[in-house]
């Protein structure tokens, strides 16, 4: 009987398997690195062990730092959530070797699924349709080309490949990239089928021969080959498409003899005639990180499950009924607008309400840091039909209040509005398509305008209730009257102006037609507009003023009456877009460069992150070097174009 836990993990996955190891009344031990010290899941761990570090490599890649750490604890069981070792199968060997009971697959069904390479042969041996290209002989027609990392998954080490010449710098792009995210570099091609649906079948497994199949899931609409959206079951495939995915996924289970919770997964490429192709991408080894939208429509805990297989105990012949529908979207900490930059910071408000489930691994204070995954939660809404299900995410992204640190939030809730995918006409390319229209300003400008209005009149009380010395005098009080009150903020990219003035202790909106004051105080602030009342509930900050409205939750970040002229850059420099590690510098100072040349390359949250040169010209001055960290706005290079040096 297991009696200890520990999670060879971190983050969501942590608290998730902590969750339901306190409900079986099993102890838990967290493993951490120095960045993760203050985090939710090693406060919520009965036990922590630190990991000496920060990077991957040194903390949760050290399969022997793990295994030391949970004999120190007193565990007898290890889980390895999802990334990171759960794929290893040396790492779990080393776990059963140990004397530990290892919470998933055996080691040879992961050598055989594990490598992403190795697994087609098997499913080709078995009668599985399967994509393959042999980048070697590739030729112009099998263009456009998918490289993907074999130990991997999450998108690390994924590149879209169109042009031949392009052929070789991805491969070894994609394998540096994998050999950071998962200690292998190991790399193979497919062809790209962007418009195909990206499906799953979960399988859960135990020691007796009983094989469950627990429904299938969609994951078509991702970013940069991460999935954003996943739901439960997938939408508009035919019965005799689903029959033929989770017939595969059994085979694919049963002949590696699999034991455990795992993921079979599949691109479906739909005809014109309406029929569908069904092929076998991979599996999965592990937890996926989208298993909460089978828990609810099933009403299974996957991870007792998974200790119950673990433990030796026997499966129900068939598994329960499936009811309902399930979605998930994924909140990350990144600006879709700014070609996906990962954003770090400290969370100021994290609520995303009680009406929907939240797996995350951060909350408000969290400190959203540069080594890891920019992912914050899963949200997850459940309804009787896929209608409802939207309708009740889509009600409670609307009432999140997230800030602190920029995020996808409108995206999600563009994403489920949206015609395409309201319809259920998905693809893996879909993000892509309508990306401009997913990222389009989600609030009018006329919210916006009364959105910074509340947000001016909540700074201007606040700095009258703060204030030490002459606090009798009137807010947004002026020498001259006649004149508003003027108050700049940026809002994204944009810088907004807010006018409003104050008489006999109410307050007037400048610029804005029909729009009455109510009423201000430093939390809340009541307009009138039109007849209609709105409210504005506010939260002032050295850094910012979160207004939460009718357009949902904006911050505003205050702009300051006079800049250092220290933080003036000069013409031409290349800025750090994020805190980051310098992975590789390319050019020299001195050297003539051409736009579009490789000038820095950065690493931050497991992703690789390429700053190109803007123009033509010469590298003036280079001030960075490969294994440097740096932060947000730091200056890489400076480039004069050539018009500057002529």
């Amino acid at each position: 009987m297991i009696t200890s836990v520990l999670v060879a993990n971190r983050g969501e996955i942590a608290r998730r398997v902590f969750r339901t190891c306190r409900d079986l009344g099993v102890a838990t031990v967290a493993v951490h690195s120095d960045a993760d010290a203050d985090a939710p899941f090693v406060a919520e761990a009965d036990r922590a062990v630190r990991l000496p570090g920060n990077s991957p490599a040194d903390t949760y890649l050290r399969g022997d730092l793990v295994i030391e750490a949970a004999r120190a604890a007193g565990a007898d069981a290890i889980h390895p959530g999802y990334g990171f070792l759960s794929e290893n199968a040396e790492f779990a060997r080393a776990v059963i070797d140990a004397g530990l009971v290892w919470i998933g697959p055996t080691p040879d069904s992961i050598d055989a699924m594990g490598s992403k390479i190795r697994a087609k042969e098997l499913m080709a041996a078995a009668g599985v349709p399967i994509l393959s290209v042999d980048p070697d002989t590739a030729t112009a027609d099998d263009f456009p080309l998918l490289v993907k990392a074999s130990a991997g998954g999450g998108g690390r080490g994924m590149r879209v490949v169109s042009d031949p010449a392009d052929l070789a710098g991805e491969l070894a792009a994609a394998g540096a990239e994998a050999a950071s995210a998962f200690g292998d570099a190991t790399v193979f091609v497919e062809p790209y089928l962007p418009l195909a649906r990206h499906v799953e079948v979960q399988v859960l497994a135990d020691t007796h021969g009983t094989t469950w199949i627990l429904g299938d899931r969609d994951c078509s609409i991702q970013r940069r080959h991460q999935k954003v959206v996943e739901e439960a079951p997938a939408p508009g495939l035919s019965d005799e498409t689903r029959a033929v995915l989770h017939t595969a996924a059994r085979n694919a289970a049963e002949a590696v003899s699999y034991v455990g919770a795992g993921t079979v997964e599949f691109l479906v490429d739909q005809r014109t005639d309406g029929s569908a192709r069904v092929l076998f991408l991979e599996m999965n080894t592990r937890l996926q990180v989208e298993h909460p939208v089978t828990e609810e429509i099933f009403g299974l805990d996957l991870v007792a499950l998974q200790l119950s297989v673990a433990e030796g105990d026997a499966l129900p012949a068939e598994p329960p009924a499936a009811s309902g529908h399930a979605v998930e979207v994924r909140l990350y900490a990144e600006d879709p607008a700014d070609d996906w930059a990962p954003q770090t910071g400290t969370i100021r408000a994290f609520d995303l309400g009680s009406a929907v489930r939240v797996d995350s691994g951060f909350e408000a204070g969290s400190v959203v840091g540069v080594h890891y995954d920019a992912m914050l939660a899963k949200v997850i809404a459940v309804g009787a039909d896929r209608t409802q299900a939207i309708r009740r995410l889509v009600a409670a992204l609307g009432r999140a209040r997230v800030t602190g640190v920029t995020t996808n939030l409108a995206l999600l809730r563009s994403i489920l509005t949206d015609e395409e995918f309201v319809a259920g006409r998905v693809h893996t390319a879909l993000l892509d398509q309508r990306l401009e229209a997913w990222t389009a300003p989600a609030v009018d400008e006329r919210t916006v305008a009364k959105t910074a209005l509340a947000a001016a009149l909540a700074s201007a009380t606040t700095a009258t209730a703060q204030a030490r010395v002459l606090s009798r005098i009137p807010t947004a009080y002026r020498n001259v009257p006649s004149q508003p009150r003027v108050r700049r903020f940026t809002l994204g990219a944009d810088e907004i102006a807010v006018e409003y003035a104050q008489h006999r202790g109410s307050f007037t909106a400048v610029g804005l037609p029909d729009v009455t004051v109510l009423d201000a105080a430093p939390d809340r602030v009541r307009l009138i507009d039109g007849g209609v009342t709105e409210t504005f509930t506010a939260a002032v900050t050295t850094e910012a003023v979160d207004v939460t409205g009718p357009g949902g939750t904006l911050s505003f970040v205050p702009v300051p009456d006079f800049v250092d002229p220290a933080d003036v850059v000069a013409e031409g420099s290349l800025l750090a877009p994020m805190p980051a590690s310098v992975v590789a510098v390319s050019v020299e100072q001195g050297q003539t460069v051409s736009k579009g040349d490789v000038v820095v390359v950065l690493e931050a949250m497991k992703m690789q992150h390429t700053i190109t040169a803007p123009t033509d010209g010469v590298v003036t001055e280079l001030a960075v070097v490969a294994g440097r960290q740096v932060e947000s706005g730091a200056i890489l290079a400076v480039i004069e174009s050539e018009g500057d040096t002529a």
